[in-house]
């Protein structure tokens, strides 16, 4: 037996603005005792951590969206499984806080890395939540093998990406970052909406 997944999405959209909202606290204020211009320039890497993960989870909110609909319907092992894809989203300001404070010192290899190996987490829940749909009967009739296909391949791609990015973090952090950023691409032009258009429709 299914539910609508209407009731899914508007909770998950509450927990993906919370995790958005909650990246900007990581960004301390500075207090100007020693130049504010100053310290102001000196949160760099605060910047950068909080944009990158700004727009992640920005794509993941719209993937997210457009995976739903997709779905004609949600059931118990969705739930648990759309449950742990918000529990690696919650946990991105905590690595991005990590990336923020060490990212221009010695311990840059080891932040990066574990900024990365949050994707990799992300990435696996989000080949359990698409398995959980398709191996549940949850899509709508008119998606075919060649979208489902599509996506299937890109998580896995995904994934593989990631734990590469993880793994170049410790040699090089600087492109460890920007392997895993190299993604963005993929997740903004994956393109559920084409494979999702008429099943909408009727909604």
């Amino acid at each position: 037996m299914t539910e609508s997944p209407s009731r899914v999405e508007a909770f998950s959209d509450g927990v993906f603005a919370i995790a958005i909202t909650l990246l900007i606290l990581e960004i301390r204020i500075p207090h100007g005792e020693h130049g504010l211009w100053e310290e102001l320039l000196a949160l760099w890497p605060s910047y950068i951590a909080f944009l990158m993960s700004f727009v992640v989870i920005l794509i993941m909110w719209v993937n997210h969206h457009e995976l739903l609909r997709m779905a004609k319907g949600v059931n118990y092992p969705f739930l648990f499984a759309n449950g742990f894809l918000l529990l690696t989203v919650t946990f991105v300001p905590f690595p991005t806080a990590v990336l923020a404070q060490n990212l221009a010192t010695a311990e840059a290899r080891t932040a990066v890395a574990f900024y990365c190996a949050t994707f990799v987490a992300n990435a696996l829940c989000w080949n359990l939540l698409f398995a959980t749909m398709v191996r549940g009967g949850l899509l709508h009739q008119d998606v075919t093998e060649e979208a489902v296909s599509k996506v299937r391949r890109a998580y896995y791609f995904g994934v593989l990406v990631y734990v590469a990015a993880t793994a170049l973090a410790f040699i090089r952090p600087v492109l460890g970052l920007l392997l895993n950023v190299s993604l963005w691409g993929v997740w903004i032009t994956l393109g559920y909406r084409a494979e999702a258009s008429a099943s909408s429709s009727r909604s």
